[in-house]
């Protein structure tokens, strides 16, 4: 529908990059010397990538039962939800985008990369200026009149800012046309 391929590429990197397993050179730190060998890659972010993968298998089954086989390509499963799905009505195929563009966000945040939240209004105030809190695992918002009825900053789930991110995309898609 979006044909948007940036999900794909951001599983595609952290499949590749970031499921290795860290080695570290001499003088790094002292450690005790170890008894068992370390996995030979990065469990976490594996177990990441297939929670991810099995939320897409879920989505689009749940939408669509009699969807084809899952691909062996871990990294082709968002091609396969919306070919799949995209004889679905639109609110179905916003879900589905939402679904896939928060794991996007995901992936980038567990390589690091927090900025992406920048890049998104403050779905309460609209401002620009939203700034990634690790401990809560929420984009907070940066603009002090921006307040909960506690008077602490608001802050938003990757959830909500997909959600918001491609109902704009819609809607200035449909306005175009």
């Amino acid at each position: 529908m979006l044909g948007d391929n940036t999900t794909e590429q951001r599983l595609r990197l952290l499949q590749a990059e970031f499921t290795q397993h860290q080695r570290r050179g001499p003088g790094d730190r002292r450690t005790a010397t170890r008894t068992t060998s370390p996995a030979p890659l990065d469990l976490n972010v594996l177990d990441r990538i297939h929670a991810a993968v099995n939320e897409v298998v879920e989505h689009t089954r749940a939408a669509a039962p009699d969807a084809g086989p899952t691909p062996t390509d871990e990294t082709r499963i968002y091609d396969w939800s919306r070919r799949n799905t995209a004889h679905l009505n639109d609110e179905h195929q916003q879900a589905r985008e939402t679904v896939i563009y928060r794991q996007g966000l995901e992936h980038d945040i567990a390589m690091g990369d927090t900025t992406v939240v920048c890049k998104h209004p403050c779905p309460g105030c609209g401002c620009w200026g939203l700034l990634w809190r690790p401990a809560v695992q929420r984009a907070a918002c940066i603009n002090r009149y921006c307040v909960d009825n506690d008077g602490l900053s608001r802050s938003w789930p990757l959830q909500t800012l997909a959600h918001h991110h491609i109902a704009r995309q819609l809607g200035l898609k449909s306005s175009a046309t």
